[in-house]
């Protein structure tokens, strides 16, 4: 008997155990993810579905073109024209928007000279959601609800129609916004569930070509076919093969159409296709559309791959299982939910660019316009190198080396298809947009962190991309400098500082290969920006093309002597050098007295700042990247206090959890590098070097899951909103007593221990 009460007690216990852990939430880091976050304000980002890394970035399009949504969507609008499947995140570049899908109805058919003349609905942000991987938003006229969602190559829709005899779903290759304009397109009926075509087009992207084929869980009733706007095709009911068609000609009940052309396939400019659906209430009809920039058996092969099914929520879940364990390669501890929701979508939006471009063939549209292969990698483009150099790349090779490894070997594609590494590329093209030959650095600093490439090859092509004579190259190594001239966004001293950081790189790889010659001729010209500094008014200062500096200069004012920057800006350019710019300011003392004004010598109310000048401390811009190293270099000189205050002044100030949580464009993973290498107390001022310069670290413990098994953890002492200063670190039990830490430290695993104070240690 009491054998049998104990059983009970203990079964009992398992009940309400069992209870307990059914009913305790299971938290996932996709659940602080905030996509919204940039869609409102500077930001530029997209709340669409997309996968890390991926090809794919489905996202909802407003239709009405403009700087706040270049994009596609911005978060103050009120109405949804489509959704497209390929977006830029967070950049100034109107372009992509391919392959947009609206479904309609019977219901509402208004149309707006602001969106030209497309379908659209309003719509609320009370329905409307977005996670990694999935989107949803209720398309109010219509009373349809939308998702989508994503694999690496593929886009899924899924539509839940309410009851109607006219419900519709419009596939637009002419849809065109801000930059983008389509220069052919076509469009094939297969069957009646499946379509198949291409978009090509020009914009920031001169040669663009995206080939697809679109499948549909439901079979079309009927279509209607647009070629150039006018319609070609309108059957009675839906055709599944050539044969079908001829069948309909031929018959009697086709007397009235036999004056329209039959056709299943359009060709032009601008094509359009809409399908014709009666549906029940709550019908739910899915779409799904491979991609490739190669060719339609590219896109077929994306399909086959990964979308052989029509379970929408099977992908949904798949999606979100993929980014969970991306997301958990860092792990963080913080009773603030508010830093937790930016971090991890801090930490997402890093992960979506550079974006996939080759297909499951291995085929791809390379920069030299033709069909390429890449053999034994994945090949990446969507390279914003002046933005990413600086935070992006270096975070990516601590937490995708493997990655890392593609990307190399992708850039070293674009010089093998063009002669020179890229500048700013995407979709197999070169936008030429920015300065510098930032290929570079990331190049040189993956090879020293082993990355592993073709060092070689990686040489020969940084050499020759810093020998061109292009971009002003050629006058750069004849006078060591750039000077002003009459030429659209001349930015002479931006591009002088530019330059000689990448020559550094450059010499420092030769080195490390025993090229000697080369090593101490870019060496030699990575001094070159000592060309460009003033003693007079200790700035970098504008030259004229005989050696005088330009005349009635003012440091603080917007010229096109300085890229989206200026004289305050861009003065600090030589993270390469920067015991020598010390120096050469004169020491100390005047560097600290410097840098102060930077930090506080705020715009007058009657400054007239550009675009790119937000986040604004002072001079230092935040929201624009030649001030994201500034705030540590306190560190060169002994007052490494500072440096701690105003980084956790800047964590604290210019991000937030709200769709206007940008201060600037978001810059393909360049924004939100910085604020995780910044949130975990670290971060790289010369992001060639592998080193990493100290700032303030904001959680109470962090865990790295590296690639290679090992973890490096990140303690915090005294943690606190008012403990920003360091009182002492150790690395595995030894006290640290220098302001870094350096790459092959953190790879190899450990414990990092910051102990804080509310006071700086002087």
């Amino acid at each position: 008997m009491l054998k049998k009460g104990i059983l009970l007690i203990v079964s009992i216990i398992l009940f309400f155990n069992c209870i307990q852990q059914k009913d305790k939430p299971i938290t996932k880091l996709t659940d602080f993810v905030n996509p919204f976050i940039g869609t409102d304000g500077p930001g530029n980002t997209y709340p669409g579905s997309t996968v890390p890394f991926g090809m794919v970035q489905l996202s909802p399009d407003i239709g009405i073109p403009g700087w706040d949504r270049i994009a596609g969507y911005y978060y103050q609008d009120s109405i949804i024209s489509g959704f497209s499947h390929m977006h830029l995140t967070g950049t100034g570049a109107g372009d992509l928007y391919d392959i947009l899908v609206m479904p309609t109805n019977s219901r509402f058919n208004k149309r707006i000279k602001e969106n030209s003349f497309k379908p659209f609905s309003s719509f609320s942000h009370d329905k409307e959601a977005a996670s990694p991987g999935y989107y949803t938003v209720d398309l109010l006229d219509y009373g349809i609800k939308a998702e989508v969602t994503a694999t690496q190559r593929t886009g899924i829709h899924k539509y839940t129609f309410p009851k109607d005899s006219l419900s519709q779903i419009h596939i637009d290759l002419g849809y065109t916004l801000n930059w983008d304009a389509p220069t052919d397109t076509h469009i094939k009926v297969v069957n009646n569930t499946t379509i198949e075509g291409y978009r090509k087009s020009v914009g920031w992207a001169k040669d663009q070509r995206v080939y697809f084929q679109m499948q549909f869980s439901k079979p079309f009733d009927s279509y209607q076919l647009y070629q150039s706007d006018t319609l070609i095709n309108r059957p009675k009911s839906s055709l599944q093969s050539i044969g079908d068609k001829k069948k309909l000609i031929n018959s009697t009940e086709s007397s009235e159409y036999l004056n329209l052309d039959y056709r299943d396939s359009a060709k032009a400019k601008n094509t359009k296709i809409i399908l014709n659906y009666n549906t029940d209430e709550d019908e739910e009809i899915v779409l799904k559309t491979g991609l490739s920039t190669a060719n339609i058996d590219g896109a077929k092969l994306s399909l086959k791959k990964e979308a052989s099914h029509f379970n929408f929520e099977t992908y949904k879940t798949q999606a979100d299982s993929i980014w969970e364990e991306q997301l958990q390669k860092i792990h963080i501890e913080t009773k603030d939910k508010t830093k937790k929701h930016i971090f991890y979508t801090m930490l997402y939006q890093s992960m979506l660019a550079p974006t996939l471009l080759s297909d499951y063939n291995n085929n791809y549209k390379g920069a030299n316009d033709t069909v390429m292969k890449a053999d034994g990698y994945n090949r990446y483009d969507t390279f914003s190198l002046w933005d990413t150099y600086r935070a992006a790349h270096p975070l990516y090779t601590i937490m995708h080396p493997e990655r890392v490894s593609d990307m190399m070997q992708s850039l070293l594609a674009h010089y093998k298809e063009t002669g020179l590494l890229p500048v700013w590329s995407m979709q197999g093209n070169e936008t030429n947009m920015m300065i510098g030959y930032h290929a570079i650095p990331v190049i040189v600093d993956a090879y020293f962190k082993g990355i592993d490439f073709d060092a070689q090859l990686a040489f020969e092509a940084c050499k020759a991309s810093a020998m061109d004579d292009n971009r002003q190259i050629d006058v750069y190594k004849k006078l060591g400098f750039i000077p002003v001239d009459e030429a659209h966004e001349n930015w002479s001293v931006s591009k002088t500082l530019e330059y000689a950081f990448g020559d550094w790189c450059v010499a420092q790889f030769a080195k490390a290969l025993n090229k000697t010659d080369d090593y101490e001729y870019f060496l030699k010209r990575s001094k070159n920006w000592k060309n460009m500094y003033d003693e007079k008014s200790s700035f970098m200062r504008p030259k004229l093309e005989d050696g005088t500096f330009v005349k009635d200069f003012i440091p603080k004012d917007y010229s096109a002597y300085f890229c989206e920057s200026n004289a305050w800006q861009y003065f600090w350019s030589v993270q390469h050098d920067v015991n020598g710019l010390i120096k050469t300011v004169g020491g100390n003392e005047r560097f600290e007295q410097k840098l102060d004004s930077m930090f506080t010598l705020y715009p007058l109310p009657t400054d007239k700042l550009p675009i790119f000048s937000t986040g604004m401390i002072g001079q230092y811009a935040h929201g624009n990247e030649p001030s994201h190293h500034v705030g540590y270099l306190y560190n060169y000189i002994d007052k490494p206090w500072k440096t701690q205050k105003i980084i956790r002044d800047i964590l604290n100030t210019q991000y937030k959890n709200e769709p206007n949580g940008h201060c600037g464009n978001e810059d393909c993973g360049q924004m939100s590098s910085w604020y995780i290498f910044s949130s975990l107390g670290f971060y790289p001022v010369n992001p060639a070097e592998g080193l990493y310069q100290f700032g303030s670290p904001i959680f109470d413990e962090t865990t790295i899951n590296l690639e290679n098994g090992n973890q490096f953890k990140i303690e915090t002492i005294n943690n606190s909103k008012s403990s920003k200063y360091i009182e002492s670190i150790t690395l595995n039990g030894e006290t640290i007593n220098r302001n870094y830490i350096t790459h092959k430290e953190i790879i190899n695993g450990g414990t990092l221990v910051f102990k804080m104070s509310d006071s700086p240690r002087k």
